[in-house]
């Protein structure tokens, strides 16, 4: 039977339906907000996966073009691999769903959101999520939901929720929030140098605004008949194995959370796995029953090294690596380092590594992108690589996963803001950010190196900015709010809050919460700490560079605008392309010619460039009254010969004109393809040219 529930947020309403599609998935919901839809399944095995260490989850968002009436390009003419945008979509139904289910729920479980309609109006994230959280609500999958999603923007000073891209062109910010009636679950989003206070506020209202997704929530459970929760509970370790193990581990595991040292630190705790493999499981003769209590051993292990670290922080104030709460780890910064790059920069903190680089390209290098938005380009890329060697570890490379995607996308938002307009700066800018080492944080290391290396390739950025981890330890009501967050604190802690901005304000910001919530109270306090560290690492950085370099680098193509009238484009590309298409063959430049008649002509040879100019603004020039042109004959007629003095610029000779004795022929003077000096006598309304030679001999 179909049930619905509906409620209407900033004027749009939101309707949620069960019943009708994908009735065998374990939970399934279309989501309706205008002409958009999106159907989302939920489906999870009935059993445990064997030998699974963490819980195995997968979002997919699945965009169909049929969604907007358009066939897919490409060859194959079907949808393909997700797109980055996809992957990004995906990862934002996970990360608030993910903590919901209960610790130690080991069975596969998919999501997967269909987007079925949609008009562009309304962000389909918000929809997906929401309907990610209800098919999961409403199905015996054990979750402790719901939760909600909901873009928020600021247009005029005032909060929107639910923008539509006319309204979020005109926002200072861009913030989507996700939580339960508790609070706050994740934060994503962009701004233009907002204050910590006008995050806060806009995370309080998009917190105020998702109740009403909630309550429906709540209400399409009911309505479906509150369907049972499967029974789980997770597996119980034998009191003893574990008292024998925790004996033999915990000075280890203590000891080994005492070295600052990443690397000494995981040889510490593979000794402690060593000894308890020694002195305990070496003792157990039942090849099964020491499988079993190998795998019990690391999460006894985990256990430790989670209790430990976090009694240390709550206990004593003392963090892993010795440093108080507010601490940033030593930071040193290099640029220009590689020689051919345009620009680039290596931002080291503690023991995160990253360099960046810049290339400057033309406007053949933007990016295409198709989406269900339409197609776009992209001037500005930030991409992100994480090799496994950056950790120590042996990996395979091969395309970048979701959170390269994911973390590049932040460090992208993070920079985006200060990058100098187009019209002042006709580049396409490219970032890379190689992560050499990790340990907590390289996301902004990556914003730091990328700013580093634009201020070493002369890009006259409009302010520097950082990034810095904020991480919280919370049990019961005591807290510990931690800046510059090292790989082990994210891993152990509750929290994972990165904000990135300049001396001025936020740029970017991403929070993530392991558990059920946290007040605003601790994120006002997270908020500040991490402006105190932002602008401790900014000063850092500064030392070594602080304004762009005066000029760019001798690799990178130099790029002349010049402007014309928008009239006169269509003789500078000539028919097919062919007069542009000659000028670049002749001089070698790349030229961009735009709707207002802004050209953009690129070019390492100075000369090249100044060559194409010279011809583009003769194709443009206009004949001048009293003006001597040399030009070359066309045409002969009787009357007269035609004379091009400009290009595709043709004015009438006169016969009359030719000489001051009087001509029979025109052909007793005048040949085509002679090349003859006349002076322009008149211009008239209709644009006809009237010509002289005989007024330049009389003088």
């Amino acid at each position: 039977m179909m049930t619905t529930v509906s409620t209407t947020i900033a004027g749009k309403q939101i309707t949620i339906e069960t019943g009708r599609l994908a009735k065998q998935a374990d939970g399934s919901v279309l989501v309706t907000c205008g002409n958009n839809s999106v159907l989302v399944t939920a489906v999870s095995a009935k059993d445990p996966k064997p030998g699974q260490g963490f819980f195995p989850l997968t979002v997919e968002f699945i965009e169909k073009f049929y969604a907007i009436g358009k066939i897919p390009g490409g060859y194959f003419k079907r949808e393909g691999k997700p797109s980055n945008e996809s992957v990004l979509s995906a990862r934002i139904i996970d990360r608030p769903i993910r903590p919901l289910f209960p610790e130690g729920y080991l069975n596969d479980t998919q999501v997967v959101a269909t987007i079925l309609s949609a008009d562009g109006s309304v962000s389909m994230d918000v929809l997906a999520s929401v309907g990610a959280s209800a098919a999961l609500h409403i199905s015996n999958i054990p979750f402790s939901g719901p939760t909600a999603a909901c873009h928020v923007a600021r247009v005029d000073g005032q909060f929107v929720a639910l923008p539509t891209p006319e309204q979020l062109a005109k926002s200072d910010m861009d913030i989507l929030v996700s939580g339960t009636k508790n609070g706050i679950l994740m934060v994503e989003g962009e701004a233009k140098f907002i204050s910590e206070a006008d995050a806060l506020a806009a995370l309080k209202f998009g917190h105020n605004t998702l109740i009403a997704l909630l309550q429906i929530q709540d209400e399409l459970r009911e309505k479906t008949g509150s369907k049972q929760k499967r029974d789980f509970s997770p597996a119980v370790i034998d009191s003893d194995f574990r008292a024998q193990a925790e004996s033999v581990m915990k000075p280890l595991v203590e000891k080994a959370l005492s070295m600052k040292i990443k690397q000494e630190r995981y040889a510490g705790f593979a000794a402690a796995m060593t000894e308890v493999s020694t002195q305990v499981l070496s003792k157990i003769t039942d090849d099964k029953l020491k499988s079993q209590r190998s795998s019990e051993a690391k999460s006894i292990f985990e256990d430790l090294q989670y209790k430990v670290a976090r009694s240390m922080i709550l206990d004593k104030g003392h963090r892993i690596d010795g440093r108080d709460l507010k601490t940033v780890r030593a930071i040193s910064s290099e640029v220009g380092l590689l020689p051919r790059a345009h620009g680039s920069g290596l931002f080291t903190r503690g023991e995160t590594q990253c360099l960046g680089t810049v290339t400057l390209g033309t406007a053949d290098d933007e990016q295409s992108i198709e989406t269900l938005n339409g197609t776009f380009k992209k001037k500005f890329l930030l991409h992100y690589n994480f090799p496994p060697y950056s950790v120590g570890e042996v990996g395979r490379f091969g395309g970048q996963g979701r959170r390269e995607i994911g973390h590049g996308n932040l460090a992208e938002r993070a920079v985006k803001a200060v990058l100098p307009d187009f019209a002042s700066f006709p580049y396409t800018i490219r970032v890379v950010g190689e992560v050499l080492e990790s340990n907590g944080s390289s996301s902004m290391g990556t914003v730091c190196a990328a700013v580093l290396a634009l201020l070493d390739a002369g890009v006259k950025i409009k302010h520097n900015v950082a990034g810095i981890a904020m991480g919280l330890i919370k049990e019961s009501d005591r807290v510990a709010v931690l800046s510059d967050i090292l790989g082990d604190e994210d891993h152990l802690g509750d929290m994972d809050f990165k904000v990135a901005g300049t001396t001025t304000g936020i740029t970017a910001l991403q929070m993530d919460i392991k558990i059920d919530s946290v007040s605003f109270q601790v994120m006002e306090t997270a908020l500040n700490q991490a402006r105190e560290g932002r602008l401790h690492i900014l000063n850092e950085m500064e030392k070594v560079m602080k304004a762009p370099r005066g000029q760019l680098s001798e690799f990178a193509p130099r790029i002349e605008t010049i402007k014309i009238r928008p009239d006169k484009i269509r003789e500078v590309i000539g028919s097919g392309g062919k007069v542009i298409r000659g000028i670049t063959e002749q001089t070698g430049v790349k030229i961009e010619i735009q709707d207002d008649g802004t050209i953009n002509i690129a070019s390492s040879d100075p000369l090249a460039t100044k060559r194409a100019i010279e011809i583009i603004q003769g194709i443009c020039a206009e004949a001048e009254v009293g003006k001597v042109y040399k030009g070359k004959v066309i045409k002969i007629a009787e009357f007269g010969a035609f004379v091009e003095i400009l290009p595709n610029t043709q004015g009438l000779l006169h016969i009359s004109e030719l000489a001051n004795e009087r001509v029979r022929l025109v052909t007793d003077v005048l040949n085509e393809g002679d090349v003859v000096d006349v002076k322009v006598l008149e211009v008239d309304r209709a644009g006809r040219i009237k010509l002289s030679r005989k007024a330049l001999l009389t003088q």
